[in-house]
């Protein structure tokens, strides 16, 4: 298993790190600071400083078989082989970027009272859908966004056991994806005093960092579905 830093550690920009597997699918490494694409949050992006200088350019990060994270070189890159030593190095200013478009997502997914039935996290843009009949108050949930962005609350990643996930099953937030069961621990991310929910994504460390934030649109997506799309500031 790829020993994955980003969960412990957002803010890493690089580690060291070895060659222990290449697949026709990518690159796999010991550790990594690339978060694989999941959960609605897209892939890192970034290079592999070979130990010579050289550098592989990585256009995508996914999930592998055995929980294996994957790093996807550009196209017609030089084959690499197991054993080389490299330096991982993420696309810091986009990872940051989305960093703040997802914690800003946890706070939509506070705002508004319905369960969430899908999402996704784009570059200082993103969306939520939720089990709704009727559109939710624009205003009222751009209120509560500026306001809880404004209070700079911390952010936090905390463990509990699955065990206890089965408890509390208010926890899980998205109604057709849940945490994977079989894996001993599951990861938390609380907005303190607003928000606390399953979630293995990046996120900053105060909403103050998300910046300005506003709602761009409510959508009709299903007789009970509504989607909600809100933007960050650059």
């Amino acid at each position: 298993m790829s020993e994955a830093l980003f969960r412990d550690d957002p803010y890493a920009r690089a580690c060291s790190a070895r060659i222990c597997a290449v697949r026709p699918e990518g690159i796999v490494l010991d550790r990594t600071v690339f978060y694989p694409a999941g959960g609605g949050q897209p892939g890192d992006r970034g290079h592999l400083l070979l130990e010579d200088g050289r550098k592989v350019a990585i256009v995508d990060t996914r999930k592998g078989e055995d929980a294996l994270i994957v790093h996807v070189p550009v196209e017609g890159s030089e084959p690499l082989i197991c054993g080389m030593r490299v330096e991982a190095v993420i696309d810091w200013e986009r990872r940051y970027r989305l960093m703040r478009a997802h914690t800003a997502l946890h706070l939509l997914s506070a705002a508004v009272a319905a369960p969430v039935t899908g999402g996704a996290v784009g570059e200082l843009e993103g969306r939520l859908d939720f089990d709704l009949p009727e559109p939710p108050d624009r205003a009222a949930i751009e209120a509560k966004l500026v306001a809880w962005v404004e209070a700079d609350l911390p952010v936090r990643a905390l463990w509990i056991e699955e065990a206890e996930l089965e408890r509390r099953p208010e926890l899980v937030k998205t109604m057709w994806v849940r945490p994977p069961k079989g894996v001993g621990q599951i990861r938390l991310v609380e907005i303190e005093g607003v928000d606390l929910q399953a979630c293995g994504g990046t996120h900053v460390r105060r909403t103050g960092e998300i910046g300005r934030v506003r709602i761009v649109k409510i959508e009709k997506k299903g007789r009970q579905n509504r989607r909600v799309a809100i933007a960050i500031a650059p």
